[in-house]
């Protein structure tokens, strides 16, 4: 029976009369035991299982809570528990509705249709309209705005587009309209369309509504919660674990609770069953710092270890990742019990390029994988090109960068280069063989979409304007039919790569002239523009510029790995070997504090501990401030059952830059 299992605090609030009901659950102390308890105790007491209404964060935690009690009472299968989407959906489905679930970014595409129809070329205006991107996301942020006249709301923000309100509202009109005749909603529409179904007085059979992560709910959840309220609510949450501010989620909900509701009982959590003594003594120093929403602290019931977690300090931001990994390669902790907590991804790359080094397989969870990123992708495709110039895939990845290049062009100048260079394209790039002939007539068929295009070849004429040499003008290369004058510009360039670094033998030389040749620097500024679009598809200068820097900084991390190696094919053997282990999800954990939220680990090093890193004022002043940049700290330190480490770097080589330890290291009392 769960309710035998629960501690004194669990039970009190696991049998807490129908009412209003919060339950503040500190890190490890067994919220989800709680919870099971809970819905035990309501069948118990004469509840159906379709009275309750059990509200999560995901799907997984609603299905193993479920499983939990059904174990005990098999009637429990029949409650009803998902996210809030999830049980909107169901719900709207069982009413007959009959709609169709679509993501944001297909209803963009339905949008863009109907935006295209209009042709505001015909328009005599000074002043350009607004990009189909741009117009939808402006769209949603008014219908959240709770105007009622969008050319009112408009006006005042962005009074040159009046002459455009009429066509734009024309497009709104019509986009909704297809969207009824379809059926079509997102995920805001499932939870407005409820509520208002629920205001309008439809059967609600919820006697009791459980919310689990609390702390994380936003206002248009909040106002479900209220609409399918009736008898009595029961929410667990731990406002020192609230991180989503960034994502619309409001700490005032969680905090306000015995202010809106009359008679509510708090009930308190205390007892940790996760972390040392030790490890909780750190997080109730720093986070005692915060405001004090409810009275609360963790208790220590594992006992204490004999010794504080131990701060690493270091020069520079290498010599800690590095180290690091050492220190992960001896230790004798199952590598996935093993987790590397860091603010903000940026932290992320050379520590996965360190653990790859070593051989130490590893998982990274919370955002792309620094050998996934698109200038680590290119960078290795290059030296792998050089190291292996057969690799036509390694060829047609790089060229993705050379403007009006697609795929199939760029393995058609691959295998012209074979042929000019007799089976190695970096000869054919270099020595072309003229003799040769290439870009032949092709087989052709019209049910199988096959054309010849070489039918007429190019001329190199087009290129004499450039300022090429005349070896490489001369290069039968130049005449496959759909060269543009940019895409032979970018193989001049690699053209001019090639025969700078054919005769160095020295690997750091060659990398050095990579990342500072125009081709690289072609590459970058596409990568960069990419990045640096704002909403209208107008490039941002900072941004690129920013973007530009960024994407430098992360190639240098490469450079400074292949320090290490006496040449390329031993450094690119180390860097592509293990990538398969890493995809497959094996290894030591490397995770953003965000992502690691409901999650334990034996061993936990919590890196770049540095003011301006962690915490990192400029990514939380938009959210919760210096607040959740402690309430992420505590997270982070939370996640720790064993053994916990903090490290700081004075200094970051790359970006140049001098640190501080962390604000935090100091509250936790350690005199650095």
């Amino acid at each position: 029976m769960p309710l035998t299992k629960l501690n004194k605090e669990q039970f009190e609030a696991a049998t807490a009369p129908l009412g209003h009901n919060l339950v503040i659950a500190s890190a490890g102390t067994g919220k989800t035991s709680t919870i099971v308890g809970r819905i035990a105790y309501l069948l118990k007491q004469g509840l159906k299982p379709q009275e309750i209404l059990l509200l999560t964060f995901t799907n997984k935690a609603a299905g193993e809570m479920k499983e939990r009690v059904a174990k005990i009472l098999p009637e429990a299968k029949n409650i009803e528990a998902g996210t809030f989407h999830a049980v909107s959906y169901k719900w709207l489905k069982r009413l007959n509705k009959n709609i169709v679930l679509k993501q944001p970014k297909d209803l963009k595409i339905l949008f863009k249709s109907i935006y295209d129809k209009r042709d505001f070329n015909r328009l005599d205006s000074e002043e350009k309209p607004y990009s189909s991107s741009y117009l939808f996301d402006l769209y949603s942020l008014f219908l959240n705005s709770n105007e009622d006249d969008f050319g009112a709301w408009l006006l005042k923000r962005a009074p040159l587009q009046e002459e455009f309100i009429l066509i734009y509202e024309d497009i709104f009109e019509e986009y909704e309209r297809v969207k009824r005749e379809y059926n079509l909603v997102d995920f805001n529409s499932l939870l407005i369309e409820m509520i208002n179904l629920l205001k309008s007085g439809i059967e609600n059979p919820f006697r009791e509504i459980l919310v689990d992560e609390y702390q994380d709910t936003n206002p248009l959840q909040n106002e479900f919660i209220e609409a399918v309220k009736k008898d009595s609510l029961f929410c667990v949450g731990d406002y020192d674990q609230s991180i989503y501010a960034f994502n619309g989620a409001d700490i005032s909900i969680i905090s306000t609770f015995d202010k809106r509701y009359e008679n509510a009982k708090i009930f308190t959590l205390k007892k940790n069953y996760r972390s040392y003594g030790e490890i909780l003594d750190i997080a109730n120093r720093v986070i005692s710092n915060n405001p004090r929403i409810y009275p609360k602290s963790l208790e220590v019931t594992r006992g204490y270890l004999g010794e504080y977690p131990k701060v690493l300090m270091y020069k520079d931001t290498f010599e800690e990742y590095r180290d690091i990994a050492s220190r992960i390669l001896s230790s004798t902790t199952k590598r996935d019990e093993i987790a590397i907590l860091f603010r903000n991804n940026s932290s992320a790359d050379a520590i996965e390029a360190m653990l790859r080094e070593k051989g130490i397989e590893c998982k990274r969870k919370g955002g792309v994988s620094f050998f996934d990123s698109k200038e680590i992708k290119v960078t290795l495709d290059i030296l792998t090109f050089l190291i292996n110039p057969k690799d036509l895939m390694a060829f047609i990845h790089i060229f993705e960068y050379a403007k009006g290049v697609g795929s199939a062009i760029a393995s058609e100048i691959f295998e012209a280069l074979d042929i000019l260079g007799n089976s190695n394209p970096i000869d054919g790039f270099l020595n072309p063989d003229t003799s040769k002939k290439v870009f032949t007539k092709k087989r052709t068929s019209y049910q199988l979409g096959l054309f010849d295009d070489f039918m007429s070849l190019g001329s190199i004429g087009k290129f004499k304007n450039l300022d090429f040499e005349e070896k490489f003008l001369s290069n039968p290369i130049l005449r496959h039919p759909k060269l543009s004058i940019e895409g032979a510009e970018f193989l001049y360039e690699f053209y001019k790569f090639l025969k700078k670094i054919s005769k160095m033998k020295n690997s750091l030389l060659i990398f050095d002239s990579l990342i500072n040749s125009k081709m690289f620097e072609m590459i970058v500024n596409t990568i960069a523009m990419n990045r640096a679009k704002d909403k209208n598809a107008k490039i941002d200068n900072e941004k690129f510029e920013e973007a530009k820097n960024k994407i430098y900084n992360k190639v240098k991390i490469l450079g400074n790995l292949l320090k290490n190696y006496s040449d390329l094919e031993k450094f690119l053997n180390a860097m592509v070997l293990g990538a398969n282990e890493i995809s497959e999800g094996r290894g030591v954990n490397l995770l953003t504090v965000h992502a690691s939220k409901g999650l334990e680990f034996k061993e936990v090093y919590i890196v770049d501990l540095m003011e301006g890193r962690f915490p990192n004022i400029k990514l939380s002043k938009p959210a919760g401030g210096i607040e959740e940049e402690r309430r992420l700290f505590y997270v982070a330190v939370t996640r720790a059952k064993d053994r916990l480490y903090f490290a700081f770097a004075k200094k970051d080589k790359i970006r140049n830059i001098e640190y501080e330890p962390s604000r935090f290291l100091i509250e936790a009392g350690y005199k650095l």
